[in-house]
């Protein structure tokens, strides 16, 4: 059965900068024009957000913002969630607090061209 919150146009949002911090009020700006252009979904902290250059903190603080400014108007999708270390990774998914997210997206690393079934199997289980 298809997940009816991901039927539609999704928009991957990009996370703006001024002077080297993120522009809270222009970020603001971009989620409330792809709502207001009907769009069905949001994803946040993809590979246009940003993600390579920003630590856990700053990536926390700007899904916090997303999940408080998008305020339930439309289904979140939270990035910012790879590697290659099951454990480590299964410990931020556990430790993540996922109120106002609908879903996230596990990305793997770029360096290994495949994936181990285990480690799939591994984070699957946690979701």
């Amino acid at each position: 059965m298809k997940d009816q919150r991901f039927i539609g146009t999704g928009v991957a949002i990009i996370t703006p900068f001024k002077d080297n911090e993120v522009d809270y009020p222009s970020l603001a700006n971009i989620i409330d024009h792809v709502i207001n252009g009907g769009v069905n979904y949001i994803v946040a902290l993809g590979s246009t957000g940003e993600t390579a250059t920003l630590n856990e903190a700053e990536a926390r603080d700007i899904l916090d913002f997303c999940i408080k400014h998008i305020n339930n108007r439309v289904p979140l999708v939270a990035g910012n969630f790879g590697g290659n270390d099951t454990k480590e990774l299964v410990k931020k998914i556990k430790d993540y607090n996922f109120d106002g997210v609908a879903a996230y997206f596990i990305i793997k690393s770029s360096l290994y061209q495949t994936i181990t079934r285990r480690h799939l199997q591994t984070l699957h289980g946690i979701s």
